[in-house]
C-alpha cells in the first residue's frame, strides 16, 4: 500500500537533486531497498526503528519496511493550467498523487539561475498555487456545464452537486486551496471523483543552504508565515548536503557527517517521516520467523480493513485479531513472554488498528 507523494516546484528549485537523493540513499539503510519503477518515480523505504527492534527479537528470514512512493514531476512554470511548458503533463501526474512535495528555493546562489527574478519562495509558491487553482476551476466548471442540462429536469441531487460544485468554485475563487474548505463528509464525497488538485495535503519543503539546515533562515521564516493558516508541514532541507551524504556508503561516516552539521537526522529521513504523518498514516507489524513486516494502514482503520491490507482472505473470513502493543513487546521481549503476562488482547471487527500494533489475524475462508 505505498503511497505516492509528488515532487513539485518551479525549475531549478532542488527537486531532482532531492529526487536523486533518496534514490541513492535509499532512506539510509543498506537492509531496505530501492526500487526505481519509471525513471521517475522511486519506493522509498519509511525509517521505523520500531521495526529494527521488533526483527532484532524475532530474528526472522526477512525483515520488509513499509513505503512510500515518490514521483519527481516536472517543472511548472507560469501558464502551465493553459498547457505551458510541460503544464498538462506537470498537472496530469499531480492529479495521480495522495499528496503534493512542493519544494521552495531559499537559497542564494548566483550560480543557480531562477526563472524568475530573484530568490522569493512565497512569490515561487503562490505561481504554483494559482496554477493549481485555475485547474481546479476550470474543472469544476466542466463539470457544471454537464449539469446544467440536467437541473432542468428538477432532480433534486443534481441541483445539490451543483451547490457544492459553486461553493467550492466560489472559495477557490478567492485564493484558497480546495483542503481548507472542510466541507461536510457528503459534500466532500460528491466531488472526489473530480480529483481537484488544490484538494489535497501538502508538504512545503525549504531547500537551504549548508548553513541554514539547523536553524533555517529569513526565506524559511517567510515561508512558515505564509502558511501558518494552512493545515501543512513546513521541512528545511539542504539538497545540496543531502546529495553528499548519499554518496556516503558507510554508515558511521553519514552519522559522523550530520553531527558536524548539528543534526540528529538527515533531512530525508525528516522528510519521509512528515510526509507519513501528512498522509494521517499508521504503521502496524506482522512479526513471525519468515518475516518481521511493517504494513501501512491509515488512521481509523479498523481490524478487518486491516487484514485486508496483507491479503483479501484476512478481511473476508476475518475472526479476530491478536494484538500486541509495541510497548508491551519491548517491555516482555518476545510474543511468548507477552502471552504469559497476559498482554496479547484478543480484537473484534470493531477494533481500530493503532500506530505500532503487531498483529496476528485469525480468519477463515
Amino acid at each position: 500500500m505505498a503511497l505516492r507523494c509528488g515532487i513539485v516546484g518551479l525549475p531549478n528549485v532542488g527537486k531532482s537533486t532531492l529526487f536523486n537523493s533518496l534514490s541513492r540513499a535509499r532512506a539510509e539503510s543498506a537492509n531496505y531497498p530501492f526500487c526505481t519503477i519509471e525513471p521517475n518515480i522511486g519506493i522509498i523505504p519509511v525509517p521505523d526503528s520500531r521495526l529494527d527492534h521488533i526483527a532484532q527479537q524475532v530474528k526472522p528470514e526477512e525483515v520488509t519496511p513499509t513505503s512510500i512512493e515518490f514521483v519527481d514531476i516536472a517543472g511548472l512554470v507560469k501558464g502551465a493550467s493553459q498547457g505551458e511548458g510541460l503544464g498538462n503533463q506537470f498537472l496530469a501526474n499531480i492529479r495521480q498523487t495522495d499528496a503534493i512535495i512542493h519544494i521552495l528555493r531559499c537559497f542564494d546562489d548566483d550560480n543557480v539561475a531562477h526563472v524568475d527574478a530573484g530568490v522569493d519562495p512565497v512569490r515561487d509558491k503562490q505561481i504554483v498555487d494559482t496554477e493549481l487553482q485555475l485547474k481546479d476551476l476550470e474543472t469544476l466548471e466542466n463539470r457544471r456545464e454537464k449539469l446544467d442540462k440536467q437541473a432542468k429536469s428538477g432532480d433534486k441531487e443534481v441541483r445539490r452537486l451543483i451547490q457544492v460544485l459553486d461553493r467550492y468554485h466560489r472559495h477557490i475563487s478567492r485564493g484558497n486551496p480546495a483542503h481548507t474548505l472542510q466541507p461536510a463528509r457528503e459534500e466532500k464525497d460528491m466531488v472526489r471523483d473530480l480529483q481537484l488538485l488544490t484538494d489535497k495535503p501538502v508538504l512545503y519543503v525549504c531547500n537551504v543552504d549548508e548553513q541554514s539546515v539547523d536553524q533555517g533562515n529569513q526565506y524559511v521564516d517567510q515561508v512558515k508565515e505564509e502558511v501558518e493558516q494552512e493545515d501543512a508541514e513546513v521541512v528545511v532541507i539542504a539538497a545540496s548536503v543531502e546529495a553528499e551524504i548519499a554518496e556516503l556508503n558507510d554508515e558511521d561516516e553519514r552519522r559522523m557527517f550530520l553531527e558536524d552539521l548539528g543534526l540528529r537526522d538527515s533531512g530525508l529521513t525528516r522528510l519521509i517521516r512528515s510526509a507519513y504523518k501528512l498522509l494521517r498514516l499508521n504503521t502496524f507489524f506482522t512479526a513471525g520467523p519468515k518475516e518481521v513486516r511493517a504494513w501501512t494502514a491509515r488512521r481509523g482503520t479498523k481490524a478487518p480493513q486491516a487484514g485486508g491490507i496483507i491479503h483479501s482472505d484476512f478481511e473476508r473470513g476475518f475472526i479476530k485479531a491478536e494484538v500486541i502493543k509495541y510497548e508491551d513487546f519491548v517491555r516482555h521481549g518476545s510474543e511468548a513472554a507477552c502471552r504469559e503476562a497476559g498482554k496479547i488482547h484478543l480484537e473484534g471487527k470493531n477494533y481500530v488498528v493503532q500506530d505500532g500494533d503487531i498483529i496476528h489475524f485469525k480468519f477463515n475462508v
